[in-house]
């Protein structure tokens, strides 16, 4: 069976065309052009923005008229991640699917559930002939997944009509969002001084994988293990026992994803080369011990290198490794008002060597807490200037305040437990959702998230479960046709 071929048809219909599209975050083209194509094709108003930003209104059913205007919101662009042994260009390649035991799921790359499932239960919907509802407008936002830039760009008067958001970016069936957490970006880059490697020394190459990596919002308070912080581990433990030269290094990708890799070049003075191996073997019984409940596979592995052309000066590279060592990465704080819900996480997201002698290093922040998102990220601010970082910080953007007593809530509350004859949950997230700026926007809105269970978003393990999706379809059927009248 192939996905197309499951229930409901229509919405994995147009989940199966969407994993055909290349989508990577600020490179939206090919979907925008098949959004705004399907909507004259299915003659529905339609227009874009100068973000890429994509709206598709569709007038009630008959008898519905008078019901409020929905907005159904998703985003279209996915994060690419994909196992090193995988041979895949998320720019110009298909998602390859396949079933598995109940779930959906990509060979060897992330699959873009996350947050293609929603686009195509808005397109389902949008292209339905005997449904019925209110009316509809769909909003395809762009470049959610590195820093929510098209719903950031996104006019006040884009919307035109809708007193009601629902969200349908989020990852567990069952629960419903009523809040997430503001995040930012703060950057460190080093500024480093080719010079000529030193004789009689030890190069060795360094890699750390086998590692479950994660969304840094909703897996932060997991445990998993960081590629990038057990790689400086190893350097930094070596370099308190002999002198260590660096002459490359890198880890991680995306300031969302927990870091599954790392790797780096470095060398010691030929009499400490046995050390080397010693504190790998005893870093990687260390390890196995740790993560044993969460990455039960982490793998270290070293083997000789040829001596570089250049490596990084010795006081950049010693900075750079107290840095990364310093630098905190996972929970800060957990929440007071609400139990279980992580208030304020920073994740040490990645390290890249750059043009014009620099690495930088990026580390994202959330809180639901605007005050405890700027402390944690002062605080790593004050690591990178005390290493001699130049230091840089994005923006950021807003949370969501939960509001208990939202009627849209109330309504999806009251329609599951008739549909299912259970009770959902409600919750607030530590993830950013784009709700935060539309509601920035126009505070009036009443908003809701949810969606079928997806596990490993923003990983190569991502997997969509297809008993969820039929319910999650079944559910907002229901909810569009109990829509309260204007």
């Amino acid at each position: 069976m192939e996905i197309k071929d499951l229930r409901p048809i229509s919405l994995w219909y147009f989940f199966d065309r969407i994993t055909q599209i290349p989508r990577p975050s600020k490179k939206e083209g090919k979907i925008v052009s098949f959004l705004l194509d399907f909507a004259e094709q299915h003659g529905l108003e339609a227009k874009k923005d100068k973000a890429d930003n994509v709206l598709i209104r569709k007038p009630a059913s008959k008898g519905k008229e008078n019901l409020k205007t929905v907005i159904l919101q998703s985003h279209v662009d996915m994060v690419c991640e994909k196992n090193t042994d995988v041979n895949f260009n998320f720019e110009t390649d298909p998602i390859q699917t396949y079933i598995d035991n109940g779930w959906v799921k990509a060979k060897g790359t992330t699959l873009g559930g996350d947050d293609g499932i929603g686009v195509a239960a808005a397109l389902a919907i949008l292209a339905s002939k005997d449904l019925e509802h209110g009316p509809i407008e769909c909003l395809f936002t762009t470049d959610e997944e590195t820093g929510l830039t098209g719903a950031y760009a996104l006019s006040k008067d884009f919307l035109t009509g809708g007193d009601i958001l629902i969200n349908l970016d989020s990852e567990e069936w069952g629960e419903f969002c009523i809040g997430c957490a503001g995040g930012k970006n703060t950057k460190g880059t080093f500024y480093y001084t080719k010079t000529t490697p030193p004789a009689d020394y030890f190069w060795f190459e360094i890699q750390v994988g086998g590692l479950n990596g994660g969304h840094s919002g909703s897996n932060i308070n997991a445990g998993l293990g960081n590629a990038n912080k057990i790689l400086t581990r190893y350097l930094w433990t070596l370099l308190q026992e002999c002198p260590l030269f660096l002459a490359s290094i890198d880890g991680g990708n995306l300031h969302n994803a927990i870091a599954r890799e790392a790797k780096a070049t470095a060398g010691v003075p030929s009499a400490f080369k046995e050390k080397v191996s010693v504190w790998l073997n005893v870093l990687q019984a260390n390890l196995s011990a740790e993560l044993a409940q969460v990455d039960k596979d982490v793998k270290l592995s070293v083997h000789s290198a040829e001596k570089p052309s250049y490596c990084i000066d010795a006081e950049t590279g010693s900075n750079l490794l107290n840095a990364l060592y310093a630098l905190p990465h996972g929970v800060i704080g957990m929440s007071h008002e609400i139990p279980g819900l992580v208030e304020t996480s920073t994740n040490l997201a990645s390290v890249k060597m750059k043009e014009n002698e620099t690495i930088t290093v990026t580390t994202s922040q959330r809180s639901s807490t605007e005050s405890l998102k700027t402390d944690i990220a002062n605080q790593i601010q004050a690591v990178f200037f005390q290493a001699g970082a130049e230091v840089s910080a994005t923006e950021g953007y807003p949370g969501w305040k939960p509001n208990p007593d939202s009627t849209i809530l109330k309504l999806s509350k009251f329609l599951f437990e008739n549909l299912f004859k259970e009770e959902p949950k409600v919750i607030a997230i530590h993830a950013g959702l784009e709700c935060g700026l539309f509601f920035e926007k126009n505070p009036k809105l009443d908003m809701i998230s949810c969606g079928p269970t997806i596990l490993g978003a923003h990983s190569p393990d991502e997997r969509l479960e297809i008993e969820t999706v039929e319910k999650w379809w079944q559910f907002l059927l229901e909810l569009l046709k109990a829509i309260p009248a204007k």
